[in-house]
């Protein structure tokens, strides 16, 4: 039985005082390996048996490769058996059959030359690999280890004669690289630019270039450096064309001269490059002269170089696409860095120019930001406040009212002329809107100005506008109540609610009787909340209101309690009596939800009544409730598609009673039925009176 206390802790984790390495434990598990699971090994009595031997295993290996001349693997085989019977004649044999069979086998080429190798036939090897690469010369493998065995005989005229061989062939860059390598490796360095002349004359790529820069750059001179760059990029754009030209040989051939110190050397390539290079093309390019203009030059060509960098960027976009109204706000926020009033000026008018091609909401949202922005511009950083009034107008003259509107741009209007004291101008500009093109936007916005203003009669116009506009908005009936209750009219706010609750549709009706429960309830009027909660039963007969209704109920004070505690902080005890109207609450509630058959709402009920039992009821009170509580069952119903689905239903004790009467009831019948109505009914009678 395995135990659930999880694997044992180590208490004690210092090291052993007897170390084992892993080469004694190697060396114990072969020196203690079983007889039985050892390699057999087999042992000649004389010269004639192993003669017998040999033979019979020739024989074996004979007829594998007859069999199957194909299969590489007898070869092999065969081969390496020979050889380790010390039979080099027998083995090269062997090899040479395999060559006939798989001439162009690297491997079976490979393992030929690495047995001469072994066996220190040195010449042997050299030829097979001046075989091996005639007749491969695409095979790397094979020119590798030829130059390998040449280079570990100390023939280094021979190595560089071999590479001379393969380099005819025009192999990869590493093949190049190796070479180039030799050459260092023996101080050869005139050799060396002649490899990479010849190099980058097969691979004209940039990264040619730029290994054959930094070689002259460790082991040439600042002359021979700037000749090879200079030749990159004139040999790349007569072989491969200008677009072939890449960014990274003018950054590594501005940084050679910045670090040499000859700055003006550098700027004038990074210039040259950004002249001759497209946008796409030169990212990189900008953002190292960016970097340069920091280190080395000063603020006004740092900034220049920033400014022109990014404005050729965005002219390239809004001309690919003049609806791009993000391009035209960076581009904007790009000229008011700079400074310029007249850029900024004309960069709006040609933003604001491309007006958008369809009367459609969705494309003018981003396309009224640029006045927007223009107009705040011009009243904070140019101080020219009629341009400002003009920007705003020309907005709202071209934006079809008829078929939608802007709230924001008629608010922002309103606000703009108030900053420059024209309340009258501001009022006709709301005015205006609510009477094109109305929104709640403004009509809030209009009624938070007026009250500010402690202009409350326009508070009550623009409300019954309001509302007479959108009598389903709830926030507005309860914004207008709170402004009445904070006047002191109470009729007034009561009539509000009375209308708000009335209306035929409501976005959230519930929020309006919830404001209007709330404010009789804070106003003491006790059995007018009781009222609005009959009322609103009688409307939305739901689980929530009743348990609202019950802690209501629990919450209303005394007569006597309201007029002795009255300012007092501390915490006022339930009086029965109102325990006992939210019990009886709770009752109707559960009687409306059992009637209704409403199981899931009942389930709520009770478990609110519970709570209410717990925290100030008795232990009887409680019983008598978890005794109603339900158990859940699960159960299944059939689909229209005739499909079944499992759903969770709940069994009330006192239904189950209720059922299990009715279901006696039913078989006492039956019994008096089939006994003729004799004697059967005296029994039923008897029951009925008892």
């Amino acid at each position: 039985m395995e135990s659930s206390r999880g694997p044992p802790r180590v208490k004690n984790k210092a090291a052993a005082p007897v170390q084992i390495s892993a080469e004694q434990l190697l060396r114990e598990a072969v020196d203690r390996q079983e007889v039985a699971l050892q390699k057999p090994t087999q042992r000649f009595q004389d010269l004639e048996e192993l003669k017998e031997y040999q033979g019979r295993k020739r024989r074996e290996f004979e007829d594998y490769v007859r069999r199957n001349r194909v299969r590489l693997a007898n070869w092999l085989q065969y081969a390496q058996w020979e050889l380790e019977q010390k039979e080099f004649a027998r083995a090269r044999s062997v090899f040479e059959r395999a060559l006939d069979v798989h001439p162009n086998n690297t491997q079976l080429w490979i393992r030929y030359v690495q047995a001469e190798i072994k066996n220190r036939n040195i010449n042997h090897a050299r030829n097979l690999l001046d075989r091996a690469v005639t007749r491969l010369p695409r095979v790397s493998s094979l020119w590798y280890q030829y130059l390998y065995v040449m280079e570990m005989l100390g023939d280094i005229p021979g190595t560089r004669q071999v590479f001379d061989r393969w380099m005819k062939w025009e192999p990869d860059e590493q093949a190049w690289s190796a070479y180039i390598r030799l050459e260092k490796r023996y101080g050869e360095y005139d050799r060396a630019r002649e490899v990479f002349r010849a190099f980058t004359a097969v691979h004209p790529e940039p990264r040619t270039w730029l290994k054959w820069a930094k070689f002259e750059e460790e082991y040439g001179t600042s002359d021979l450096v700037r000749e090879v760059f200079q030749t990159a990029i004139q040999t790349i754009a007569e072989t491969l064309g200008d677009d072939a030209v890449d960014e990274k040989i003018f950054i590594a051939f501005a940084r050679y001269e910045a670090r040499l110190r000859e700055y003006e050397r550098a700027r004038a390539i990074y210039k040259f490059g950004l002249d001759n290079l497209p946008r796409s093309r030169s990212m990189a390019l900008h953002a190292q002269y960016t970097t340069f203009e920091k280190q080395f030059g000063d603020r006004e060509g740092v900034e220049d170089v920033v400014l022109t960098k990014r404005r050729r960027l965005y002219e390239e976009q809004v001309k690919e696409n003049p609806q791009n109204y993000d391009v035209w706000f960076d581009f904007a926020r790009l000229e008011e860095s700079g400074g310029d009033a007249d850029r900024v000026r004309e960069t709006y008018e040609r933003a604001i120019a491309h007006v958008p091609p369809t009367q459609e909401k969705r494309h003018w949202r981003r396309y009224i930001f640029l006045f927007l922005f223009y107009a705040i511009w011009e009243e904070r950083e140019a101080k020219d406040i009629e341009r400002a009034r003009q920007i705003y107008d020309t907005c709202l003259g071209l934006i079809p009212h008829k078929k939608f509107t802007f709230a924001k741009i008629w608010v922002a209007k309103a606000h703009f002329e108030i900053r420059q004291g024209q309340l009258t101008s501001a009022r006709k500009t709301l005015g205006r809107a609510i009477g094109m093109c109305p929104k709640d936007k403004v009509f809030r916005e209009y009624i938070l100005l007026e009250q500010k203003l402690y202009e409350f009669e326009r508070c009550r116009t623009l409300y019954e506008k309001h509302v007479m506009y959108n009598p389903a908005n709830c926030q507005t009936w309860i914004k207008w109540a709170e402004l009445e209750r904070g006047l002191d009219d109470l009729d007034r706010t009561r009539s509000i609610f009375e209308l708000a609750i009335n209306q035929p549709v409501l976005d959230m009706p519930e929020v309006v009787w919830k404001a209007y429960i709330d404010f009789e309830e804070e106003e003491g009027e006790y059995e007018k909340t009781r009222e609005l909660y009959e009322r609103l039963l009688e409307k939305a007969d739901h689980p929530k209101v009743w348990i609202s209704y019950a802690q209501f109920e629990i919450n209303v004070p005394e007569e006597e309690d309201e007029n002795a505690a009255e300012g007092e902080e501390e915490e006022r005890p339930i009086s029965e009596e109102a325990k006992a109207r939210a019990r009886k609450i709770f009752e109707r509630a559960h009687n409306s939800m059992k009637d209704r058959e409403l199981k899931a709402e009942r389930v709520s009920l009770l478990n609110a009544w519970l709570a209410f039992e717990k925290t100030h009821g008795s232990d009887e009170d409680i019983e008598k409730i978890q005794k109603q509580m339900p158990r859940k069952t699960k159960k299944k119903r059939k689909l229209d598609d005739d499909t079944w689905e499992e759903y969770v239903d709940y069994v009330f004790p006192a239904d189950n009673q209720q059922n299990k009467k009715l279901s006696n009831l039913l078989a006492m019948a039956n019994a008096w039925k089939q006994t003729g109505g004799t004697g059967g009914g005296a029994q039923i009678g008897g029951g009925g009176g008892d």
